[in-house]
C-alpha cells in the first residue's frame, strides 16, 4: 500500500506532546465513508495548541493534526458523494480525535463532508476554514435573532485574529457599521482596510470599572475574547441587542449581571461551530460563497507549503499572526 506524507502528533514517555512530518499508509486512516485527496488545509490557533501540546486539544494519540481540509473525493461509500467531487470537511472530531487534514489523504464520515459550493475554490475554502465558518455562523445566528444594519453599530472584539478579521470583513460587506476592538494600535490601518468604520483600543478602556449597565452603544457584537471584555460588551449593548460569543482568547470566565438581559433584553448566543450539523452547516457555507464571502480574503491569506508546517505553529502561540494561513498539501 502506497505511503503518503502526514503530520502526526503523538506523546513520548514523559507525556510531552509534539508532531512531525512522517509517512503513513491508507490502512492507518480512521473509518469513514469518504476518502479524500487533500489539496489544502489551514492553521487555526487550535491547531497550534494541538501540535505544540500547549493546550490539551488532542483526545487520542497518535493523531494526524489539522481541523480543516478541502480536496477531491477519491472514493465514497455514501451516494451523496462520488469520485471527483470537490468537498470541504471541518470541525467535528477532525484533527483532535480523528485523523485530520495535515495529510495527503483523509478518510472521514460522510456526515462531516460539505460539497464545495459554487463561488468558492478549494484554496478559498481553506482561507475561510473553521475561522470563516465560525464567523459566518455568528453573523447568521445574530441575523436570525433580528440583527440588521439599520439597528446600529456592531462591535467585533479580538478583531485582528482569524475569526475577528473575517467577521469585520463579512459584516462590512453586508452594510453594517463595524467597530473593531483591538489591543494592537499598529493594526488600525489593517482593520480599516477590512472595512471597520472605527477602531477602539483595548488600552483606552478600564474594564475593571465597568458598571452593570453602561451607555447603550451596540446593536450587535462578535466576541472572541471573553472575560472582562465580554462583561463590558454586555453592559454596553443597545435594547434587544444580540451578542455572538465565539472565543475565550482572554478568559473562559465571565463575571457579569443579569441586568443586560432583563432590563435591555440582550441575547447572548453561544456559537458552537464544531458540531453544528446540517442543514445549517450547508446554509452557512453557501452564504460564505455568496453574500458573506469576505471581500479581502485573498489579501489576508498567506499560503505555505506542507514542509513549512512544523515551523509555523510558534507564531500562533506567541500571538504574532494576523489573517489566515493556508497549507498547500497536495494541490
Amino acid at each position: 500500500m502506497r505511503a503518503f506524507k502526514a503530520y502526526l502528533i503523538d506523546q513520548d514517555e514523559s507525556r510531552k506532546t509534539g508532531g512531525m512530518l512522517t509517512s503513513v499508509t491508507q490502512d492507518r486512516l480512521d473509518e469513514g465513508e469518504v476518502l479524500i485527496r487533500v489539496h489544502y488545509s489551514s492553521i487555526n490557533y487550535k491547531d497550534a495548541l494541538a501540535a505544540t501540546g500547549v493546550g490539551k486539544i488532542i483526545r487520542r494519540f497518535p493523531c494526524i493534526g489539522g481541523i480543516d481540509l478541502s480536496g477531491e473525493v477519491v472514493e465514497s461509500a455514501d451516494p451523496r458523494f462520488a469520485a471527483g467531487d470537490k468537498v470541504i470537511a471541518t470541525s467535528f472530531d477532525i484533527g483532535v480525535a480523528h485523523h485530520g487534514g495535515y495529510a495527503e489523504y483523509a478518510r472521514v464520515p460522510a456526515g462531516w463532508v460539505v460539497p464545495l459550493p459554487t463561488g468558492l475554490d478549494l484554496l478559498e475554502a481553506m482561507a475561510l476554514g473553521t475561522a470563516g465558518f465560525t464567523a459566518a455562523l455568528g453573523v447568521v445566528r445574530m441575523e436570525d435573532n433580528g440583527l440588521a444594519p439599520a439597528n446600529g453599530p456592531v462591535v467585533v472584539t479580538g478583531a485582528t485574529g482569524g475569526v475577528g478579521g473575517l467577521a469585520v470583513d463579512m459584516l462590512s460587506r453586508l452594510g453594517y457599521h463595524v467597530v473593531a476592538l483591538t489591543g494592537k494600535a499598529s493594526e488600525t490601518d489593517y482593520l480599516i482596510g477590512l472595512g471597520a468604520k472605527e477602531v477602539l483600543l483595548r488600552g483606552d478602556i478600564d474594564f475593571t470599572k465597568v458598571r452593570p449597565l453602561e451607555g447603550a452603544r451596540w446593536a450587535g457584537a462578535v466576541d472572541n475574547v471573553g472575560g472582562q471584555i465580554l462583561h463590558w460588551v454586555l453592559a454596553t449593548m443597545k435594547q434587544a441587542g444580540t451578542v455572538a460569543s465565539i472565543g475565550n482568547a482572554a478568559s473562559f470566565n465571565i463575571n457579569t449581571t443579569v441586568f443586560p438581559f432583563i432590563l435591555r433584553g440582550v441575547s447572548l448566543l453561544g456559537i458552537d461551530s464544531g458540531y453544528m450539523g446540517f442543514p445549517t452547516r450547508q446554509r452557512v457555507w453557501d452564504r460564505l460563497a455568496s453574500d458573506l464571502k469576505p471581500r479581502h480574503l485573498a489579501a489576508v491569506t498567506r499560503v505555505i507549503d506542507f514542509d513549512a508546517l512544523p515551523g509555523a505553529f510558534s507564531a500562533f502561540i506567541e500571538g504574532n499572526v494576523k489573517g489566515r494561513t493556508v497549507v498547500r498539501i497536495g494541490a
